[in-house]
């Protein structure tokens, strides 16, 4: 049954309850300005309207079900009925008060697998904000992954399938800014080209207070958005005329955003570098569900955003599309040189989190398809674009896991490819489990990539096996390749010393020819005096988002006393 007025285009929450649908349709009454309520008393007529809405071309948001249902006592049964007709659509449990408790042990272990996003208790009351607390995070999740942005902030001209429109899309995303992909004959495509000569290419990005420009990279995107005059300005004002920060962390992953907030909460001069955008290798994770404080979970943009945000209210600079090239360790307790291909900064303390990147496959005939079907990392701002396609994600570590179930919301089917016997040796267990559950995602394990096959676009992929050496070839769309760490550091000095790996090696870990009056640096600090390194790249570190953020606040007080009257004496 439809019970608000719509209008063409309006998402639609489903609400299920044989016998509190009244109820709910009164709670969800506030969100009917921009979504259709449609209820249902069954399973069976919640696929029913369902099917109603998707025949008259309407996007289903949400489903929200009774932890009970008359014609079928397993909820979880329903959503798996649900899911099938919408694999996009938040699932959501409302308990009455009455049975919350009784029915909890049941279903949370569902929730764990991933057959629904939250278990919550009906209000009783008005406004109960906790409960919409939860409703708005997962509309807001729906929204941003599922669905074209309805207002953007930055337009994006270009033919189709251009590669360098797929890397600054990519980077709008990351930094939380909605943004869309236009043909130049289209409407948008013409009024931008008003800004331009005939003869200008493409890519064309026109952003909210920008003038339009062509761009050549995504470095040309990052450094407009934090190197203004506005910014600059900024900066003249809180400098305290030396021209020398107190701390320059390179890179903006969750270790350099937590050195961020706490070392400008306590009154010192940041900047953050980074190469591209705010959030690392996390922020391209499109759900994080084991890290502290979010039971149902956050996406690694949405997480690196808020940082971000937090950071910049203590007065944390940010710049991004610098990428350091050169680090000058300051002699004698001096101020650290970092420098870029058109940038110097003075610092007087350096904090090393410029993280990982992953690992090449180093099969050439993959390389050849490079943002052309095949993809170093999530990439979720293409998830959308595989719908009703099959693909393959390459890796057996929680991105690739992420990556696998973001991706099913929308391929036809996911194949994650891995060398080892099991995905349990490396992935967190509840992602295990949902990749289990989900019948769009297969596991093909020892098994690897060895060549790849297509016209203009990725085609084709021959994926061989490691036991056997047998090899098969099936048609792929897309190609996700997440395989593993390797530290991003070439730039560092031969004063900061690292494993045979290239990891920064801090505390004892250093040699110990390397120690200073016979004592070892402290537990972040490297073999050069003044520069410290938190995060993925520091050797012996657990390659987690919670452990990168505790390093990155464990690191300032280490800071502290290097700034100390006598701390570099």
């Amino acid at each position: 049954m439809t019970d608000t007025p719509t209008t063409p285009g309006t998402p639609v929450i489903v609400l299920v309850s044989g016998d509190h649908a009244e109820r709910l349709r009164t709670e969800f009454w506030r969100y009917s300005r921009e979504y259709e309520l449609r209820t249902a008393t069954s399973c069976a007529q919640a696929c029913d309207v369902t099917a109603a809405a998707l025949a008259d071309g309407r996007r289903v948001a949400m489903f929200v079900s009774d932890s009970r249902l008359p014609d079928e006592e397993n909820v979880l049964a329903a959503f798996g009925q649900w899911r099938a007709l919408v694999p996009t659509a938040r699932r959501l449990v409302v308990a009455p008060y009455e049975r919350f408790l009784l029915d909890a042990p049941r279903l949370r272990a569902g929730m764990a697998k991933g057959k629904y996003d939250a278990y919550l208790l009906m209000p009783r009351g008005a406004r109960d904000e906790e409960f919409h607390h939860a409703v708005t995070e997962l509309l807001s999740d729906w929204g941003w992954t599922s669905t074209d942005p309805d207002v953007v902030v930055a337009k994006i001209v270009a033919h189709d399938g251009d590669p360098l429109a797929r890397q600054v899309r990519d980077f709008f995303d990351r930094m939380g800014m909605p943004c869309r992909v236009d043909p130049p004959d289209s409407e948008v495509g013409r009024h931008v080209a008003e800004h331009f000569d005939d003869a200008d290419g493409y890519p064309r990005v026109w952003a909210l207070g920008r003038q339009p420009v062509v761009v050549t990279s995504v470095r040309d995107v990052a450094r407009s958005f934090t190197d203004t005059p506005a910014e600059r300005d900024l900066e003249a004002a809180t400098d305290d005329g030396t021209g020398v920060v107190d701390v320059a962390v390179v890179g903006g992953g969750p270790a350099g955003l937590a050195t961020a907030v706490y070392a400008s909460s306590e009154g010192l001069s940041t900047v953050v570098l980074d190469a591209g955008a705010i959030g690392g290798q996390a922020g391209t994770s499109s759900m994080i569900r084991n890290y502290l404080g979010f039971p149902r979970g956050v996406s690694g943009m949405r997480l690196a955003q808020r940082a971000r945000n937090q950071a910049l209210r203590f007065g944390t600079r940010f710049r991004t599309g610098w990428e350091v090239e050169e680090l000058l360790a300051g002699p004698g307790g001096g101020p650290h040189l970092l420098r870029g291909s058109d940038f110097e900064l003075a610092a007087r303390s350096v904090v090393v989190a410029s993280g990982v990147r992953y690992r090449s496959l180093g099969v050439p005939s993959v390389e050849a398809f490079l943002d052309r079907g095949v993809s170093y990392g999530a990439a979720m701002s293409r998830s959308r674009e595989t719908e009703d396609q099959d693909v393959v994600v390459v890796g057996g570590g929680n991105s690739a896991g992420q990556a696998a179930v973001h991706l099913a919301r929308f391929a036809r089917s996911v194949t994650v490819v891995v060398r080892r016997p099991s995905l349990a040796e490396t992935m967190s267990a509840y992602l295990v489990d949902e990749i289990a559950f989900n019948p769009r995602i297969e596991v093909e394990p020892c098994t690897r990539v060895v060549a790849a096959e297509g016209d203009d676009r990725l085609e084709r992929l021959t994926l061989e096996s490691t036991e056997t050496g047998q090899r098969h070839t099936r048609a792929v769309s897309e190609l996700f390749l997440l395989l593993g760490a390797e530290p991003h550091c070439g730039w560092l000095p031969a004063q900061v010393a690292r494993d045979d790996r290239g990891f920064v090696l801090t505390g004892r870990e250093v040699p110990k020819d390397r120690w200073l009056d016979g004592l070892p640096p402290a537990n972040l600090a490297t073999s050069a005096p003044g520069v410290f390194a938190a995060g993925d790249v520091r050797a012996g570190s657990m390659k987690r988002v919670a452990a990168a953020t505790g390093e990155g606040a464990s690191v300032v007080p280490l800071v502290h006393a290097w700034l100390a009257p006598g701390g570099r004496a």
